[in-house]
């Protein structure tokens, strides 16, 4: 995760810079804030429904399977993008402050956590 950024790569602020110039420029302007958050569970529901069908017990349909995961998930970023846009959050820093609390909450908690430990291999012969 600490990978040096190449060309390609984008922060976090310029995607936000970068979706509010297409929104100024090709987008006319900002749904409103509303209209953006039902925008944004449309497209989760996007990514649930592909998610469900490719790794859950759902089937895709006839001609569905050639979904793009990353596509939709990147309608997801685009929305949440012009959330924090239009509501002036900075997501660079929410983000950074938000591991932090993370962080410092579970510090131990999933380190110590049963149900995420390795499962002990009763079938190693030992008995």
């Amino acid at each position: 995760m600490n990978q040096p950024l190449n060309s390609n790569d984008i922060t976090i602020a310029d995607a936000q810079q970068k979706v509010d110039t297409w929104i100024k420029t090709l987008g006319v302007r900002y749904f409103s804030e509303l209209t953006n958050l039902a925008q944004l569970v449309e497209e989760v529901g996007e990514v649930a429904r592909i998610m469900s069908r490719r790794f859950g017990e759902q089937s895709f349909k006839s001609g569905e399977s050639d979904a793009d995961l990353g596509d939709e998930l990147a309608d997801v970023m685009f929305v949440l993008i012009c959330i924090a846009n239009q509501t002036g959050v900075d997501l660079t820093a929410a983000l950074e402050k938000n591991l932090q609390k993370k962080t410092q909450r579970d510090a131990k908690r999933h380190l110590e956590n049963p149900k995420l430990t390795p499962k002990k291999d009763n079938n190693n012969g030992d008995n």
